[in-house]
């Protein structure tokens, strides 16, 4: 009875397993290898200013668009200040022209009052949001400070399920005789003599 409980268990644990491993290759294929093919750039919300659309968390793939092909109502990552690397994510609220003829964009948080101040130039736009995965942007996130507490947890699950195999293989070979019993009790092919 307690073979059958641990055999059970030690399914469920590789089902676990073998789930966990699908989706973080998914993950994976979401996140780095489609925007490498498209030339794109993944980055995630971390404010809520683009509430209910993109909450917090939410990882977005921006594929590069020239800025003549932005309208308004497209959500587009853009750099705060031209050259630096804080960006924002928003919605185009108005399409203008410079007084040098180059088109500007002016964006607005969903869940905002007020449009951005001050227009984007083509030059700031890291382009158009082609899609959007809620969620992952919080396991990107474990970078950085976090990244210790995540290997950690990693770690511990994963010498916590080698233990598991390991007494479970223990406890199968310390049972005298059990492929021998399992042979003997195996029915006879037809026509055996």
């Amino acid at each position: 009875m307690f073979a059958r409980a641990a055999n059970a268990a030690s399914r469920l644990c590789q089902a676990g397993c073998w789930l966990v491993i699908v989706g973080v290759a998914a993950a994976l294929g979401v996140s780095l290898v489609v925007p490498a093919v498209v030339g794109g750039a993944t980055y995630t919300i971390l404010s809520g200013s683009m509430r209910p659309v993109l909450p917090e968390g939410t990882m977005v793939v921006v594929r590069p668009t020239d800025a003549d092909r932005i309208g308004v109502g497209d959500i587009v990552t853009y750099q705060l200040r031209s050259g630096e690397p804080a960006v924002a994510t928003h919605r185009v609220v108005t399409v203008g022209m410079s007084g040098t003829g180059e088109p500007v964009l002016r964006t607005q948080g969903d869940a905002n009052d007020a449009p951005d101040p001050g227009w984007v130039r083509p030059v700031q736009v890291r382009g158009r949001v082609w899609y959007a995965v809620p969620w992952i942007g919080h396991v990107r996130l474990l970078t950085g400070e976090r990244r210790r507490l995540a290997v950690y947890a990693v770690s511990a699950g994963l010498l916590g399920y080698a233990a598991f195999m390991l007494t479970g293989a223990v406890r199968t070979r310390g049972q005298p005789g059990r492929d021998a019993v399992a042979d003997a009790t195996a029915p006879e092919p037809e026509g055996a003599v």
